[in-house]
């Protein structure tokens, strides 16, 4: 089952919150995302559901192997597409907010075919 684009923004943020500390909670999540508890309890119980992350009996969130894969797959391709739109003379808030957008809807085939231009520009 796909989680979708807001299975993804939490994956991607429990992700980054799990290389700043080495505990998350869902406290942090919806701090962090700007997204009420209940919010943040419904997803996480979907995630949860779906084999994503683990939930141990203090409340802290781990990403499982396939969750982590997926948050870094969603990560990498954030991070490269903000520092694409930068490079093409984008803001950095505008370039940040529009990547977050894109990401979850660019096939692999097309990130792929970018990933290497990038790689390939940068080497010239």
């Amino acid at each position: 089952m796909t989680i979708g684009e807001s299975g993804e923004m939490y994956l991607e943020t429990i992700y980054i919150l799990s290389q700043k500390n080495s505990a998350v909670r869902s406290i942090d999540v919806g701090t962090y995302m700007g997204f009420s508890k209940p919010s943040v309890s419904r997803a996480v119980g979907l995630l949860k559901k779906e084999g994503l992350i683990t939930i141990d009996t203090q409340g802290f969130i781990k990403l499982t192997d396939e969750g982590e894969s997926k948050a870094k797959r969603i990560y990498e391709r954030h991070t490269l597409l903000t520092r694409l739109f930068v490079n093409l003379g984008v803001d950095e808030e505008t370039a940040a907010q529009d990547a977050c957008r894109i990401e979850h809807y660019l096939s692999d085939k097309t990130f792929n075919a970018i990933k290497a231009h990038v790689k390939d520009h940068n080497r010239n």
